[in-house]
């Protein structure tokens, strides 16, 4: 999978790329990471990329122009494989306006061969950019930061993990919280006591049936105690169900 940023601050992104699940995945050359710099895109001698609004209003405007020949300049650079004939860049607008990311919408994206995150700053990117290039708008949440790079950032994290390969062991994206559409169950390791705390006997005792039940009844009651909204979108089968039932019946 390739992946670009377009930014005005590429070296955010240098710690991004230099370790990690992210950096082992480039490295294998499972992952292909561009970085954009949207001031080489400009057209004055200031490297401008942004404005005052029209209109009146505080905050400034990501201007549209450098943000179009940028992209334009992505679509024309197609070294990407496998490259189907017909490849475009799926491009990405970070914005709060946008739909919500959770798992379903990581693996969607991780079945995609080519993304770009457009990354904004200040009150956001002229409207024509949109009107332009109609990119997928996607929110990481219902709060405000400074820029698009961290939740960009945070989604090709939470993308590039999905490709196969990039995570060493597989089970450990299958057994995150979310990929089945609940929470995960609680995990220890040594020692065994701990300030009086100790690990849950049943994960000492070695037997492999009774530790898969255990986990997948400590990530239903996390679910319910944590994200009860969770459970009306999750896919249960027979054994989780009469494990819920029960623990409902207990409360």
């Amino acid at each position: 999978m390739r992946i670009d940023f377009v930014t005005i601050f590429p070296r955010m992104l240098d710690p991004f790329l230099a370790e990690g699940v992210i950096a082992r995945g480039v490295k294998q050359k499972l992952l292909d990471i561009r970085v954009w710099d949207l001031r080489d895109f400009t057209s004055d001698r200031h490297r401008s990329t942004d404005d005052e609004a029209y209109g009146g209003g505080p905050g400034m405007v990501m201007l549209a122009e450098p943000v179009i020949r940028c992209v334009d300049a992505i679509r024309e650079d197609k070294n990407v494989s496998p490259q189907p004939s017909s490849l475009i860049p799926h491009l990405i607008m970070t914005t709060p306006q946008g739909r919500r990311f959770d798992q379903d919408v990581a693996r969607e994206l991780s079945a995609r061969l080519w993304l770009v995150f457009l990354c904004g700053r200040y009150e956001g990117f002229d409207e024509r950019v949109r009107q332009a290039l109609r990119p997928d708008e996607i929110s990481i949440g219902d709060f405000v930061v400074s820029g698009g790079e961290l939740p960009a950032m945070l989604m090709a994290d939470a993308v590039g993990r999905l490709i196969e390969g990039v995570v060493g062991n597989s089970d450990s994206v299958t057994g995150d919280s979310f990929y089945s559409g609940l929470l995960d169950y609680p995990h220890y390791t040594r020692p065994e006591e701990l300030r009086g705390m100790r690990v849950p006997d049943v994960l000492l005792s070695g037997h492999h049936e009774l530790i898969r039940r255990w986990r997948k009844e400590q990530s239903l009651r996390e679910t319910l105690k944590k994200r009860p909204d969770l459970l009306k979108g999750a896919e249960l089968d027979e054994e989780a169900k009469e494990i819920l039932r029960r623990i409902e019946n207990e409360t």
